[in-house]
């Protein structure tokens, strides 16, 4: 079984696949928000070619655990998705993903502009890999 974890952000999306035994993540691609709603197709499309079967979104909680409006606006998206693909959506804490994300490629001294294409499916790889990691010990 496959999850798909999802970086939500203004403008785009950052997308992670998980392996077959959900032990590993790894970045998909970028989605980029150019129309309205568009997205969900590309997800839909993703879902098929990998054979998702649940989806992990980051919900971006402030640092004291309150969901801001940011958090809030991820929350609607996650219930629009699963409105709309009918699979399980979970949200994951996603507290310095991007952050962490970002000092990972500054250390690897990749370049800003480089950084900037990969930076999300990054933080939506270290989302899901968090993720699959608390499942595994379980």
């Amino acid at each position: 079984m496959r999850i798909m974890g999802l970086d939500y952000g203004d403008r785009r999306i950052g997308v992670a696949v998980s392996d077959a035994f959900g032990w590993t993540a790894q970045g998909v691609e970028v989605i980029e928000r150019r129309k309205e709603g568009g997205e969900f197709e590309r997800i839909a499309e993703l879902a098929k070619q990998h054979e998702v079967e649940e989806f992990v979104v980051g919900l971006p909680k402030n640092m004291n655990g309150s969901i801001g409006p940011r958090g809030e606006i991820c929350k609607a998206f996650a219930d629009n998705l699963r409105s709309r693909l009918n699979l399980p959506v979970h949200l994951w804490d996603e507290r310095l993903t991007t952050v962490s994300a970002q000092r990972t490629l500054l250390e690897a001294d990749v370049s800003r502009k480089k950084r900037k294409g990969v930076v999300d499916k990054m933080a939506a790889s270290l989302i899901l890999q968090n993720y699959l990691d608390s499942k595994s010990k379980l």
